[in-house]
């Protein structure tokens, strides 16, 4: 982990953790923030746990999402995958999004993530993008849909698929270096 400089040095990322994680939405986001100098923290529903990504990517967990707390971090990113169906079953970790939410954070939310800010309840009255896959939930959940690579609206930062993710981590990046 590098901090030695770059436009986030010092920013503190969680990057939320499960099963079945979408290997490039969640390595290539971690690799960016880092490169930029962002203190990145995998949060996982337990700590010090090696998930699989769908493709077979590894990573581990360093906490557990119910021994952290919105104050802790300046954003919370989640990667998709299968892993999101999974994390929106862990109120530890929809809390989490939902208090770093409330808190002005940003979150960043890619592919099938958007399932987590609909548990988190923090989709209504925004405009949402992802996977197909998920559109009719984001709709039904009062987001207003957007097909569209990557945007920021409010503070949630929104990604559609794997081939959107050099937009995805370019609109966190600026999100998270304007410092709100």
């Amino acid at each position: 982990m590098s901090d030695s400089g770059g436009r986030l040095r010092g920013v503190r990322v969680a990057v939320l953790l499960e099963d079945g994680f979408e290997d490039l939405e969640f390595w290539v986001p971690v690799m960016r923030l880092r490169e930029e100098g962002a203190v990145v923290r995998v949060v996982g529903t337990e700590a010090e746990v090696t998930a699989r990504g769908k493709h077979c990517l590894t990573a581990s967990s360093d906490v557990a999402a119910g021994s952290v707390s919105a104050e802790d971090f300046d954003a919370v990113v989640v990667p998709g995958g299968w892993a999101p169906d999974k994390m929106r079953r862990h109120t530890a970790m929809t809390e989490l999004v939902s208090r770093a939410h409330s808190e002005g954070k940003i979150i960043g939310l890619i592919c099938h993530a958007g399932l987590v800010g609909i548990s988190a309840g923090i989709v209504k009255g925004s405009r949402a993008t992802g996977s197909l896959g998920i559109k009719d939930d984001l709709v039904n959940a009062g987001a207003e849909w957007i097909d569209r690579p990557a945007f920021r609206d409010g503070n949630i930062v929104w990604g559609r698929v794997v081939d959107d993710i050099p937009d995805f981590c370019r609109e966190l990046v600026v999100a998270l270096s304007a410092g709100e």
